[in-house]
């Protein structure tokens, strides 16, 4: 295992933590307190949003600062991004999924206010998410490619297929397990990271960059997940080879984005810890 120097940690650390605290002030802007009607939509939904590490958006507006623009200026859409990842995790943990009782060490959504409003409110964060993202930037034509580029990562060609291939599959091989990584996970990171260029005005060699990059650390946070949870990609190969494979994702995607030099910190650092976490 690499060792990652212990003041590097502490300064990603404050850094993750900085952040999430933007974007959690910023939701609590966009979704009404959970008293608001309809009160147990709103509760399921805030029940939803408590706790996580806020990685999706985070990278989200760390790729904006690696093209030289604001955190702000990509928080709307990172907090859309968040939105959709809670939608998916509510639709995850229901019966007719993953049957989960607990998620973050809490009831799951439906075993507190039930199933039909577990799905509602799960839709609910998913329409809101687009709502949010219409007018996120200041350009309808920024907009528009945040848009299509989000409904691609969360829809049938990503997060979807991602999770029918997982039910579907009983007996997964690597390319199995590889393609269910890619999309049920992957997806939506490579998109956190390709919108928060844009919305940072990137130059579009910038944004494919960044987008690989994310495709990479998509792929490293599932496989970290899994020696985590001795499942998936570690059953498969096993947590030595496993972890190995993770480094050398993660060093891949920071090739990558070299080329932004010191801009691009933030972003080496969360590779480093999302390969390093609990391990």
């Amino acid at each position: 295992m690499r060792t990652v120097p212990k003041e590097d940690f502490m300064d990603i650390r404050e850094y993750l933590i900085k952040r999430r605290a933007i974007v959690d002030k910023e939701l609590g802007i966009l979704i009404p307190a959970s008293d608001a009607q309809p009160k147990r939509i709103y509760q399921s939904i805030a029940h939803a949003l408590k706790g996580g590490k806020r990685i999706r958006p985070i990278l989200c507006l760390a790729c904006a600062e690696a093209v030289g623009a604001r955190a702000k200026d990509a928080l709307k859409a990172a907090c859309a991004i968040e939105m959709i990842h809670t939608y998916s995790l509510i639709h995850d943990d229901l019966p007719c999924m993953d049957d989960d009782d607990y998620r973050r060490g809490r009831p799951t959504v439906h075993k507190k206010f039930g199933v039909a409003h577990a799905v509602l409110a799960g839709d609910a964060l998913l329409t809101e998410a687009f709502d949010v993202l219409a007018s996120s930037t200041p350009s309808d034509k920024r907009n528009i490619r945040i848009i299509k580029i989000l409904s691609r990562a969360a829809g049938i060609a990503g997060m979807i297929a991602g999770q029918s291939a997982d039910i579907n599959t009983r007996v997964k091989d690597f390319a199995v397990q590889e393609y269910i990584n890619i999309h049920k996970t992957g997806a939506l990171i490579a998109a956190s990271c390709k919108i928060g260029a844009i919305a940072g005005c990137a130059k579009e060699k910038d944004v494919q960059a960044l987008q690989k990059f994310g495709e990479y650390i998509g792929l490293v946070f599932q496989v970290t997940d899994d020696i985590i949870d001795s499942e998936g990609s570690s059953g498969l190969m096993g947590k030595k080879r496993a972890f190995e494979y993770a480094q050398e994702l993660t060093e891949t995607a920071k090739n990558l984005i070299k080329h932004f030099s010191k801009q691009a910190n933030h972003l080496c650092l969360i590779a480093d810890f999302i390969l390093n976490r609990k391990i």
